[in-house]
């Protein structure tokens, strides 16, 4: 069975990266940058590997999405230079339409939250991307992180 979820995000693309200066404090400060995503589509759409990376701000990651087809249900995992040879707790979910929701449980600076990575505008030219925390298991959510895509030429 092909699983075609994530094919919208296959090969390389330029992105602007924006970032809450302080996540969970109640900051409206922003910082933006430029960072590059090399996207592989593997075992016929069930695992998607993919390196972000962003020079300027010294960020690379890695994230590993695998579709579970018996809970038809991704798992997507994290890891960067910071993380200490360790991947993040994975977010999980599926795709409805051409939006994909994807949550779990985690501990940010050692406060309990809610994580939900969103991807939306799947079958745009501008696909995009946002992380979210909450405090409260999800009743409101304050977006720290967020992505839009574009084709690299």
């Amino acid at each position: 069975m092909t699983n075609t979820d994530f094919d919208f995000l296959a090969g390389r693309w330029t992105s602007r990266q924006r970032r809450l200066v302080k996540a969970l404090v109640g900051s409206d400060e922003w910082y933006e940058f430029d960072a590059t995503l090399d996207c592989q589509v593997m075992l016929d759409g069930g695992g998607v590997f993919d390196v972000l990376r962003a020079p300027e701000r010294d960020l690379e990651g890695v994230a590993l999405r695998l579709f579970s087809p018996q809970e038809q249900v991704w798992r997507i995992w994290w890891a960067s230079k910071t993380s200490g040879g360790r991947l993040d707790v994975p977010v999980v979910g599926r795709f409805t339409d051409d939006t994909g929701t994807f949550e779990c449980d985690d501990v940010w600076e050692g406060t309990p939250i809610r994580v939900r990575y969103v991807w939306s505008r799947t079958r745009t030219e501008h696909p995009r991307w946002e992380q979210a925390f909450s405090t409260d298991d999800g009743q409101t959510w304050e977006v720290n992180w967020t992505a839009e895509f574009s084709r690299a030429s």
